[in-house]
């Protein structure tokens, strides 16, 4: 035991600045544990307090300030670049962009505490255009707050954690075994939970240019936006409705069963416009398909877009009449639509 915190003291800051490096670029080893036990180790004299806490703090914002360039320079790839690799992609996404545009910037305080969002949020502040001299005092003190409360917890609860310590070298080696056993257990289970996933809608895409030749033939699908509002405000395809995972149920009785559904996002194998369209399978729709590649591949081939003009779907609550009156002035959308002005001023 006495060895144990005499080679924690001896490579402790090392071992904290490694640990904190690793974390924050990606890879699934948490740091708040040895910064718990740091701090502890700290509190007996064997690292230096200041030096423990400059390391653990400046090393994550070092790394954060990366993220938040490459944001910048190369915008939502590289936020769907990240999520890829996540074990939930589709929620890796949605959920980031969710949580940034309820809270914005102060989410940065406690971002740290969540896994993923802690990293995945950084480039997307920098493709969000956020000036840099905001992102620096937000995210230093985010960094600030997590690091500094898990050392000085580790510093003021040194007794008990010394006697974690001493329970865990004590197992020796079935404590590391029983860890990595139960991190195999939640790797595997959700991973097999993606692998399902992606089976079950592999078989039902739709191309772009097959979009494409269903739009100029006369019988143009309907196409559902499935984005969070402000993403769509951004850009979107002409003539989309809009309509998120939580908004189904809601929206459910303004979808047509008879006429093709092609649902669309930004996210990593289209992994939201998959779990609408599965959402959607299970209600009894048959004639649903995610656009393949998303909004990417219909930029990519030189198609328009439109922004600033928000359209949503609406209950059907209208008359016979105006329903017939809303579809013949879109004659591409066979569904009443309401136009929802932006926040800001913008051609209707």
């Amino acid at each position: 035991m006495e060895e144990l915190v005499t080679q924690l003291g001896r490579h402790g800051l090392a071992l904290v600045f490694a640990n904190t490096l690793l974390e924050r670029v990606g890879v699934p080893i948490p740091a708040l544990p040895l910064l718990l036990v740091a701090g502890a180790v700290a509190a007996r004299g064997e690292i230096a307090l200041a030096a423990l806490l400059a390391v653990a703090v400046a090393t994550p914002f070092a790394v954060d300030v990366a993220w938040f360039v490459l944001g910048r320079w190369h915008g939502q790839r590289v936020l769907r670049a990240l999520c890829r690799f996540a074990l939930s992609p589709e929620a890796c996404a949605r959920q980031t962009e969710a949580m940034f545009e309820r809270h914005g910037m102060a989410s940065l305080l406690y971002g740290k505490f969540i896994p993923g969002y802690s990293i995945v949020v950084l480039p997307l502040a920098g493709a969000a255009e956020v000036p840099l001299t905001t992102f620096l005092l937000w995210d230093g003190l985010g960094n600030l707050l997590w690091a500094g409360s898990a050392v000085l917890l580790g510093f003021a609860f040194r007794d008990a954690i010394r006697r974690l310590i001493g329970y865990v070298a004590a197992l020796g080696l079935w404590a590391l075994v029983a860890a990595g056993a139960v991190l195999v257990l939640v790797v595997a289970t959700k991973w097999s939970q993606r692998r399902r996933f992606y089976k079950l809608l592999r078989l039902a895409r739709i191309s772009v240019e097959e979009l494409k030749r269903l739009i100029d033939g006369g019988e143009p699908p309907t196409i559902v936006d499935v984005r969070t509002h402000p993403s769509f405000a951004r850009s979107h395809i002409p003539g989309a409705l809009r309509m998120t995972l939580q908004e189904i149920d809601r929206q459910l009785q303004t979808l047509p069963r008879d006429r093709e559904i092609v649902l669309y996002c930004t996210c990593p194998n289209e992994a939201t416009a998959a779990r609408v369209a599965r959402s959607l399978m299970d209600r009894g729709f048959t004639k649903v398909r995610p656009l393949h590649g998303g909004l990417e591949s219909w930029i990519a081939a030189g198609l328009p877009v439109d922004d600033e003009t928000l359209v949503t779907l609406v209950a059907t609550t209208a008359s016979t009449a105006s329903t017939a009156s809303t579809a013949s002035s879109h004659p591409s959308i066979p569904l009443p639509v309401a136009v929802v002005p932006p926040e800001s001023p913008a051609e209707g």
